[in-house]
């Protein structure tokens, strides 16, 4: 269908774009900007007056639960939820069941969201054969089938010597390998910030060293072999503080923070809603205005760590609760209130949320150039609006910023020029 888009600010940080243009769009990708291209006809004219138009937001990082955990979400209702909070592609986690380990797994997820038709779904295959933490996964062939990255997220169980020969492979075969950054036998069995609040609570705290030697023994052999890394959902200042360091050294690694870190604090586990019981863990005030720092400063990118769960995840003392916050949908709201508060300009923010991503993963996409596929968001920035259950999309109904007032919602998402949200 060849639409056009009129009258909207058109934010493309790629092309140092920002003003009011219309687009042209025609066979899944942009044909022209500013002028209609000759002999064009709109089939359909989206009035994006008073809204902003950028390119759809890249996640870096999500549980979509299909196949394994349907009890939990699937991939057709977190891919709806995903496009209503403006992204356009979502990198799936390879904690599905089976491990997504093999490209029979990697076919089946990629058809699924074929199937569902809203956000794109870039497989991460898993590092290592059932995320065990010891054998070495066919990479390479995971590469063949479609995997954007390897990554033994949301787990982080390898011995220094797996995680070497990991990244070597990796490396052979250009490979993005994501991690998240812990140390197991550190973090114990802890479910907190280990802090005044844990010593307040009774509850067993993982302290922040449990993500900063990770991070620096991550560092000194992503140093080594010269693998390309990316580290998501940093929580702590001491971390922000290595990467830096690293990024100076010319060091090829990256990292995000999860939005909801950049709001949220160890006091509000204070409740004990299981709710806010997260990984990492909320941390102190210090380190949320060090995360928000770096994310001003693009030392760090900003991913979802959407967690969908089931209700019954949630209802059990706090400790034997699952962790994880459902949150696709709340990213775009929350990064709007840093630029309300003057952290971030609206250029900032587009490529924090699209084109750092895309970048990271060696992407064509976050970019509104001339060519480029139509993967569009736009955003009323002056909507106010509450979340709540009727205007929740994603299965998992587990966050804590229900009956909160927002500020900032997506009107509509569009895939390859396909129209897959409208509000």
């Amino acid at each position: 269908m060849n639409i056009c888009i009129k009258n909207g600010r058109l934010i493309d940080p790629a092309n140092q774009r920002d003003g009011v243009h219309n687009i042209y769009i025609a066979n899944g990708r942009i044909q022209s900007i500013g002028r209609s291209p000759n002999g064009f006809v709109a089939k359909q004219t989206i009035d994006a007056s008073g809204k902003l138009v950028m390119p759809g937001f890249v996640d870096l990082g999500a549980s979509l639960r299909e196949p394994g955990y349907e009890q939990k979400a699937s991939i057709k209702s977190e891919t709806r939820a995903a496009v209503a909070g403006g992204y356009t592609a979502v990198c799936c986690l390879p904690n599905t069941k089976p491990i997504l380990d093999t490209p029979a797994v990697v076919q089946l997820i990629l058809d699924k969201a074929e199937l569902a038709g809203f956000a794109k779904v870039l497989p991460l295959g898993a590092l290592t054969v059932g995320l065990n933490g010891d054998t070495l996964s066919e990479m390479y062939a995971l590469k063949k089938a479609g995997c954007v990255a390897v990554s033994q997220a949301p787990n982080n169980n390898l011995t220094s010597q797996t995680l070497r020969r990991a990244l070597q492979y990796a490396s052979s075969h250009d490979l993005l390998v994501v991690l998240k950054p812990e140390d197991v036998s550190i973090k114990d069995n802890g479910c907190v910030h280990d802090g005044a609040m844990s010593s307040k609570l009774g509850l067993a705290g993982i302290p922040a060293s449990a993500e900063t030697v990770a991070i620096a023994q991550i560092i000194q052999l992503a140093a080594e072999t010269q693998a390309r890394v990316h580290l998501t959902g940093i929580s702590a200042a001491k971390s922000v503080a290595m990467l830096a360091r690293a990024k100076f050294e010319n060091i090829a690694i990256s990292a995000d923070v999860h939005a909801y870190q950049l709001h949220l604090t160890e006091l509000d586990v204070g409740t004990f809603d299981a709710n806010y019981h997260t990984s990492p863990p909320l941390r102190t005030f210090e380190d949320r205005d060090a995360l928000r720092a770096a994310v001003a400063q693009s030392i760090i990118s900003v991913s979802s760590g959407h967690q969908p769960h089931e209700e019954a995840a949630k209802q059990a003392p706090f400790p034997s609760t699952e962790a994880g916050i459902s949150s696709l949908e709340t990213v775009l709201p929350l990064m709007l209130r840093l630029v309300d508060e003057g952290l971030l300009d609206m250029n900032q923010l587009v490529e924090r949320l699209s084109l750092a991503p895309a970048t990271t993963l060696g992407l064509d996409m976050g970019s509104l150039a001339k060519g480029s596929l139509a993967n569009i968001c736009i955003v009323d920035p002056d909507a106010v609006w509450q979340l709540t259950a009727k205007t929740w999309r994603s299965r998992g109904q587990n966050t804590p910023f229900f009956g909160q007032q927002m500020k900032g919602q997506v009107t509509h998402t569009l895939v390859e020029g396909r129209i897959v949200f409208k509000k």
